[in-house]
């Protein structure tokens, strides 16, 4: 052995064969396991070794093969999540490490398309046409090097923008129970946003409602610049997880291409019921309401994936439903979205069932970035209406049983006198779109005087 401090070029020279060796040295052979029990949705396998994220499958007896994602580890064992149909599964089924973590294929070609979760097409058009494969986990942005936002984009929405505009590149949220239209509203704003590109994720959702919204709601013509990734209720909670994910990660490829991207995600609340479920079988401990603190440290990674990318980089301008359950707007969930978006829209479902659609509660709503996106006049004018629609909403009692005089507060007065108008302003047909500058000169006309 030669003694360190000797040690010269002569030394290297005479590792070279060890080292070309040890390179043309055949990789690792992959170990398989044995599946020792299942728990609830969670599968456990022994003698074998891999990654958090990493994939297996899981071979039956009768020789049927699932996937898996490896989702922890303890005492020798790992934990799986299955991502299809565990039937025929039993004890001393192999389970085999593929060493690799799920990709998403990406590409123009998935324009018009609608897959699931996995990234398998829905539809009847065909195989997929994709030239790119993206990790799901996606990569993190420096905070510094994003584009600000500084730009309005048009939604076609009246009600959000004149009085909610939202910036290319914001992250909204959209409050919501069941049944006030959410689904309806994203729509119209798939339909109408002036983007180059739609990605919506409809995850966690009844099957229904997904065949209704691409045949429907969202319509041919829609489609052709939109892709669809849907994980109904039915899908395992790693499928629907990563369904999200994939929605995420697509819309992440075109904004890289340049591209101006509308992310519409139905729904944020099913996506973390789904980390719950997968938490909970490996026995994380609840800690909100059944929430395991895991769930609450990835709402923040999913939603701060979306934004604008760099200076000469493209945008994603992210909607995310929020369910509101039995309308309470304050749940965990909820407390936690709204701390890491940027502005919320509420719908109401008293305005609903009065039949005031879109339902947007003006009051309860807001958009963090507008006052970096719009003219200080408009700003003005929106303030203005948020002022009279408010004023009106505190004093309805007293103007309904005639207890208010007119005359009596200047306020009320001016608030009980344009209500009319203000309530025809903020409502809007499904099939009817109103673009900036026309909600803005419309903003304009009911102030007036």
């Amino acid at each position: 052995m030669i003694p360190s401090a000797n040690r010269g070029p002569e030394w290297l020279e005479r590792l070279k064969p060890y080292r070309q060796r040890l390179l043309n040295e055949p990789p690792e052979l992959v170990v398989e396991g044995t599946l020792s029990r299942m728990v609830g949705l969670t599968l456990e396998a022994e003698g074998c070794r891999a990654a958090i994220g990493s994939l297996c499958q899981v071979v039956t007896k009768s020789g049927k093969t699932i996937g898996a994602e490896v989702v922890g580890f303890s005492h020798g064992r790992l934990f799986l999540m299955p991502t299809g149909d565990t039937q025929g599964l039993d004890p001393g089924c192999r389970v085999i490490p593929m060493g690799k973590n799920s990709l998403a294929n990406v590409g123009f070609g998935l324009l018009g398309r609608v897959i699931d979760g996995a990234g398998n097409p829905l539809d009847s058009k065909g195989p997929l046409l994709t030239d790119a494969k993206m990790s799901l986990a996606g990569t993190t942005i420096n905070p510094l090097s994003r584009k600000p936002i500084r730009e309005a984009l048009d939604v076609g929405v009246r009600a959000i923008n004149s009085v909610l505009s939202v910036g290319r590149g914001q992250r909204m949220g959209l409050f919501a129970g069941t049944g006030v239209g959410k689904s309806v509203l994203l729509g119209m704003m798939t339909k109408f946003t002036t983007a180059d590109v739609v990605v919506v994720g409809l995850i966690g959702e009844r099957g229904r409602e997904v065949n209704e919204f691409v045949l429907k709601i969202l319509g041919e013509e829609g489609l052709k610049r939109a892709v669809v990734v849907a994980s109904p209720a039915d899908d395992s909670p790693l499928m629907r997880v990563h369904g999200a994910l994939r929605a995420t990660c697509i819309a992440e490829y075109f904004r890289d291409q340049g591209l101006d991207v509308l992310l519409l995600m139905d729904s944020l609340t099913r996506y973390a019921q789904a980390y719950r479920e997968i938490a909970l079988a490996i026995d994380e401990p609840p800690a909100t309401k059944g929430y395991p603190p895991s769930v609450f440290a990835k709402l923040p990674a999913l939603v701060e994936r979306a934004g604008n990318g760099d200076v000469d980089g493209g945008s994603i301008t992210a909607f995310y439903t929020v369910l509101a359950e039995g309308d309470d707007t304050n749940d965990p969930i909820s407390d936690a979205a709204r701390g890491v978006l940027d502005g919320h829209v509420v719908l109401s479902r008293s305005l609903a069932e009065s039949g005031h659609y879109p339902a947007i509660d003006i009051e309860a709503s807001i958009s963090r970035v507008m006052p970096d996106i719009v003219e200080n006049e408009h700003l003005q004018l929106a303030r203005e209406l948020r002022r009279l629609y408010s004023t009106y909403q505190q004093n309805r009692d007293l103007i309904s049983v005639g207890a208010y005089r007119s005359g009596s507060d200047p306020r009320i007065d001016k608030a009980i006198a344009k209500n009319p108008v203000i309530l025809e302003f903020l409502q809007q047909s499904m099939d009817e779109a109103v673009d900036m500058s026309r909600s803005m000169q419309e903003l304009q006309q009911v102030l007036a005087g």
